[in-house]
């Protein structure tokens, strides 16, 4: 199994869910957290990412550890966002132990920007988002739908997750494809992959130690979709991650 610092970071990306419910306005917070996850791509070496985390939640804007954005609705049940995060994803050849996947090119991780939708009521929420890469790595598209229940007991929240991603086929193009050149190259065949919609379950618990400090824990698995599963650069059908960390607010 190896420990992967791109699911980590997509695990702190639920990190707004808990801003959202916790924080005033005006308030930062500034925190750090660790994890690792199972890499999809073939034979990847074992790794343990650290990360600091910095949180604002304003009137308008907002920061939340990897994304960022601005609210152009927000009522007690609904919230529309335009926002902007950090996609980790990426493949470097040399993290490859297989000698035909070191013969590859490299996939880097990417800004993506687009628009968030969330409703909120007594039987829990709806989250939708579309978001695009602005940097020009892969030119895909990233939808995203999940229902979500949080749960308040005491000093916890506890919020599970359920939900499906979908990557356009440029997304997956990018970072699962291998064209004619990498194949002659490498020997692995050449492979176009479509659109795909990948299912998840995610959990994040925050515990309230004090006014100031809390600590939290999140997980996510994830099912892949036959079109990555099929790729040359792919050997597992599903993945996972696990995080957890520390904040101050004030």
């Amino acid at each position: 199994m190896s420990l992967y610092p791109v699911m980590t970071c997509r695990v702190l990306l639920i990190l707004p869910l808990f801003y959202a419910s916790g924080a005033f306005a005006g308030e930062w917070s500034l925190g750090a957290a660790a994890g690792g996850g199972i890499s999809p791509y073939r034979d990847t070496d074992n790794t343990l990412t650290a990360l600091p985390l910095i949180g604002y939640e304003g009137e308008d804007f907002y920061l939340h550890g990897l994304k960022g954005g601005y609210h152009l609705w927000k009522d007690e049940q609904n919230q529309l966002d335009v926002m902007g995060y950090y996609s980790p994803l990426h493949f470097k050849p040399g993290d490859s132990d297989d000698e035909q996947m070191k013969r590859l090119n490299k996939r880097r991780s990417t800004a993506m920007a687009g628009f968030e939708y969330t409703h909120r009521a007594d039987w829990g929420a709806i989250r939708t988002a579309l978001s695009a890469d602005v940097l020009n790595n892969s030119n895909g598209l990233v939808g995203d739908l999940a229902y979500l229940y949080p749960i308040h007991l005491n000093d916890w929240e506890i919020t599970p997750m359920a939900g499906v991603r979908w990557d356009s086929k440029n997304q997956n193009k990018y970072y699962y494809g291998i064209n004619a050149g990498e194949s002659r190259r490498s020997g692995l065949a050449s492979y176009t992959p479509d659109d795909s919609l990948t299912p998840y379950l995610e959990l994040a618990a925050r515990y309230h130690i004090n006014k100031s400090w809390d600590t939290f824990v999140s997980a996510r698995y994830e099912s892949l979709p036959n079109t990555v599963k099929d790729s040359p650069m792919v050997d597992k059908s599903n993945t996972g991650s696990l995080s957890f960390g520390i904040n101050y607010s004030f």
